[in-house]
């Protein structure tokens, strides 16, 4: 299967992974014929990229970390958590969430046994499932990359399941920010920005009451937008001041925000959503964190076409232990032709060739396909 922009999404080409609604039932299966109807429903669900299969990328699979039922299984249970509390003033809101802590705890512990007993590298798929809510779908993707980091880091079981929790609770105070600021479809002003701003101070409230939970938990969702070089909020604080797991959650964050589809941005791929963290590396964001994240998570995915500096022109068959940034490649063009036959090579062994673009819009030519 190979990752495609719907852009040149065609009738007559074959879907190569289910697409998974929020009920955690399949809105489109795989092996389905793309036809325009199809097309249509998937711009209107604000879909930007899938996987089809075809001849070039035949046999190359991807696996997800978190396999698609425990996936829905966690977001159902994060959902119905939230939703317990929503509206609730912070008391009862606190109440309610020391009642759950169980349940809380046992969605990170499952997700802590998918990331830890799993030496691949993280491969989450946000483009294969359609959530209107996405506070359910952030929260479990930023537990998964801050345990992920953490992991990377050499931090304890005891540690990594506090990143966890402080991850999948990091924003549960946007439930108390109005609805209609939430879920505006367009650029906030500076009023709505402050309003939403306060999720941070409003979680912290909400957790800090807490019996059943570390009062760190709370720290991280006060602190995880909270920048090294004090730029951020709410108390612009400096990197010594900002507790080292609120640094994981808010670099895992930013990645998985601009990573994922929003009504109002297109997705960025994985690549481009690392060197939108990277640029802040050593300023915003912890160096150390930063060079974590990059080795903890998949680059480039597998089944996306990457054209190369030397001319050649291949598809990422699978992952590389040895470095997440320089995947294994099927080379099926040199200058501008087409192979004959196909060849793999692992882009370690060529260390003055770099990758020169990511081509979710190419084109196979009519007689490959």
């Amino acid at each position: 299967m190979r990752l495609i922009s719907i852009d040149v999404l065609k009738e007559g080409m074959v879907l190569g992974r289910t697409i998974w609604n929020e009920a955690g039932h399949p809105l489109l299966k795989k092996d389905v014929i793309i036809n325009d109807r199809i097309i249509q429903r998937l711009q209107q669900l604000n879909t930007h990229y899938l996987y089809i299969d075809d001849d070039i990328s035949e046999g190359i699979e991807v696996e997800e970390t978190v396999p698609p039922a425990m996936r829905n299984k966690v977001i159902t249970t994060i959902k119905d958590s939230f939703q317990s509390i929503d509206g609730l003033n912070s008391v009862n809101a606190s109440y309610i969430l020391d009642q759950q802590s169980k349940t809380i705890v046992s969605i990170v512990d499952e997700l802590l046994s998918a990331v830890t007993g799993n030496d691949e590298i993280l491969t989450i798929l946000t483009d294969a499932y359609l959530f209107d809510e996405y506070l359910y779908q952030h929260s479990f993707q930023v537990t998964l990359y801050s345990i992920a980091i953490a992991k990377e880091l050499g931090y304890s079981a005891e540690d990594l399941r506090l990143v966890g929790i402080g991850a999948l609770l990091h924003d549960v105070g946007k439930l108390m920010v109005p609805k209609d600021i939430l879920t505006k479809p367009g650029r906030l002003t500076n009023e709505e920005f402050e309003a939403m701003k306060m999720h941070a101070r409003y979680g912290f409230d909400l957790l800090r009451n807490l019996h059943s939970i570390s009062l760190l938990v709370a720290h991280c969702a006060f602190q995880h937008h909270e920048r090294i070089d004090g730029s951020g909020y709410p108390r612009g604080l400096v990197d010594f001041e900002i507790h080292p797991f609120a640094k994981i959650i808010g670099v895992a964050d930013v990645f998985d925000a601009v990573t994922t589809n929003r009504v109002y941005r297109e997705k960025m791929l994985p690549s481009q959503g690392l060197a939108i963290v990277e640029a802040g590396s050593g300023t915003l964001y912890d160096a150390r964190i930063v060079k974590a994240l990059k080795r903890a998570v998949v680059h480039y995915p597998n089944g996306v076409i990457l054209k190369l500096s030397d001319g050649r022109r291949g598809i990422v068959s699978r992952q590389n232990p040895l470095d997440a940034a320089l995947p294994w490649i099927r080379i099926f063009e040199e200058q501008n032709q087409l192979l004959a036959a196909t060849y793999e090579i692992n882009l370690v062994d060529y260390p003055n060739v770099l990758i020169e673009n990511v081509e979710t819009d190419y084109m196979v030519p009519a007689k490959v396909e």
